[in-house]
C-alpha cells in the first residue's frame, strides 16, 4: 500500500508539475532575474533554406512571400532543399532562378536535405522555414538582430496558428506554450524551437543526426556548448493548423516519435546548467512521459479508492476527463488525445525505431487572409 501512495503522489507530483507549477514558476522567476539579450539592428549575411518534399502545392507562394521579404537582397539567399521531391516542385522552383538555388538531394529526410544545404553555402547567418510557413516581410530582420549579442547561438521566431478550419484546440495550446518559451528565453535559453522560423549563426550550426530533427535538438546542443538559444516574439511566422483533433493526433504521434528518440539516445540532460537541467526535466522528458504518467496515476487511483476521500477525488476527476473526452468536449478531447499519442509514440519507437523520412499529407494551397 506504501508502494501505491508513493507512485500515486509521484505522478500526479510530476503531472501538475510539468503542466502547471514549471510553468508558473519560471514566469516568476523570468520577472524577477530576467536575462537581457543585446540586440542590435544589424544585416549579417543570410541563407534562407526551405526543406521540401512533394511541395508544388505551395512551393510557389512561399518562395514570393521570402523573396518579399524586408531584407537587402544582396544579403540574402534562397535556397530549396529537395527531399528528392517527385511531384513539380523543382520544375516550380527553377522559374524562380537565379534568385532561388535549388539542392536535389537522395531521399534522406529533412534534416539531411537541410545539412547538405548549410554545407553548400557560405552566409554569416543560416535561416530555415517550411514550405508550408508564411513570414511577415520585417521577420528576418527582427530574428536576425538577437546575433548582435555574441552569446546568441540560434534564435527562433514566433508561430502564429491561424484559426482552425474544424475542432483542433492546438492554437489554445500553442499559446500556453510559447508563454512558457517566452519566459524560459528571458531566463537564459529556450528547451524546444519550431520548424517555421528559425535560424542558427554558422559558426555554431551543428549537424544532428537526420532522425532527430532542429526543433528540439539544436536549443539544447546549443547549451551544452555554452552558447544561447532564445526565442524573438516579433519575429512571426503563420500557419494553419490541422483541422481536428484527430488529424493533430497523428501529427503528434508522428513528432513524439522523434522527441522520445531524441530523449532517450540524443544525450539532452548531460553537461547542462543546473536551471537549464531543471528546465529540460520539466517542459520536455516529463511533457513526453505525461501519457506514462496518467496511466500510472489512474491504476493507483482505481487501487486506492477506498482508502479515503482523496484518492476517490482523484479518480473521479480522471473519470470525468475521459468521459469529457469521449463526448467530444473540445479541449478535453484534445488533451487525452494528445496524451494519448505520447504513449502510443513510445510504443512505435521501441517497437520500430523511428525513421529520418515520413510522407506527409496532400495539401492544398493556403494563403492567410
Amino acid at each position: 500500500m506504501i508502494a501505491l501512495k508513493t507512485l500515486f503522489w509521484l505522478s500526479g507530483g510530476a503531472l501538475v508539475w510539468t503542466h502547471a507549477a514549471y510553468p508558473a514558476a519560471a514566469s516568476l522567476l523570468a520577472r524577477l532575474r530576467p536575462r537581457r539579450v543585446r540586440a542590435a539592428a544589424i544585416e549579417p549575411t543570410v541563407t534562407v533554406i526551405v526543406a521540401a518534399y512533394n511541395e508544388e502545392a505551395m512551393i510557389e507562394r512561399r518562395l514570393e512571400n521570402l523573396l518579399a521579404l524586408d531584407y537587402p537582397a544582396e544579403k540574402l539567399e534562397l535556397v530549396v532543399a529537395s527531399d528528392a521531391s517527385s511531384d513539380r516542385t523543382h520544375e516550380l522552383v527553377a522559374r524562380f532562378a537565379p534568385r532561388v538555388k535549388l539542392i536535389v538531394n537522395e531521399r534522406g529526410g529533412k534534416v539531411a536535405a537541410q545539412n547538405r544545404a548549410v554545407r553548400e553555402t557560405e552566409s554569416e547567418i543560416v535561416a530555415f522555414s517550411d514550405a508550408n510557413a508564411t513570414w511577415a516581410p520585417d521577420a528576418l530582420r527582427l530574428l536576425v538582430r538577437n546575433f548582435a549579442d555574441p552569446q546568441i547561438a540560434y534564435a527562433c521566431g514566433r508561430l502564429v496558428l491561424e484559426t482552425a478550419e474544424g475542432s483542433n484546440r492546438e492554437g489554445l495550446y500553442w499559446r500556453y506554450e510559447l508563454h512558457q518559451r517566452a519566459a524560459e528565453s528571458r531566463l537564459g535559453s529556450i528547451t524546444g524551437g519550431n520548424g517555421s522560423i528559425y535560424a542558427v549563426r554558422r559558426s555554431d550550426y551543428i549537424e544532428v543526426d537526420p532522425k532527430w530533427g532542429h526543433d528540439l535538438s539544436l536549443p539544447y546542443r546549443m547549451v551544452q556548448a555554452g552558447r544561447r538559444a532564445i526565442y524573438e516574439p516579433a519575429a512571426r511566422a503563420f500557419e494553419k493548423p490541422t483541422p481536428t483533433n484527430e488529424t493533430e493526433y497523428r501529427r503528434k504521434v508522428r513528432m513524439f516519435e522523434h522527441c522520445w528518440e531524441i530523449a532517450l539516445r540524443g544525450s539532452m540532460l548531460r553537461r547542462l546548467p543546473p536551471s537549464y537541467f531543471v528546465a529540460v526535466l520539466s517542459h520536455r522528458v516529463l511533457r513526453y512521459g505525461s501519457g506514462i504518467l496518467h496511466v500510472v496515476l489512474l491504476g493507483t487511483s482505481v487501487a486506492l479508492v477506498r482508502e479515503g476521500w482523496l484518492y476517490q477525488l482523484a479518480l473521479a476527476g480522471q473519470l470525468l476527463l475521459l468521459a469529457a473526452a469521449a463526448v467530444g468536449v473540445g479541449i478535453a478531447r484534445y488533451y487525452v488525445l494528445v496524451t494519448w499519442a505520447t504513449l502510443v509514440a513510445l510504443a512505435n519507437y521501441l517497437r520500430r525505431g523511428v525513421p529520418a523520412t515520413w510522407t506527409p499529407p496532400r495539401r492544398k494551397e493556403t494563403r492567410p487572409g
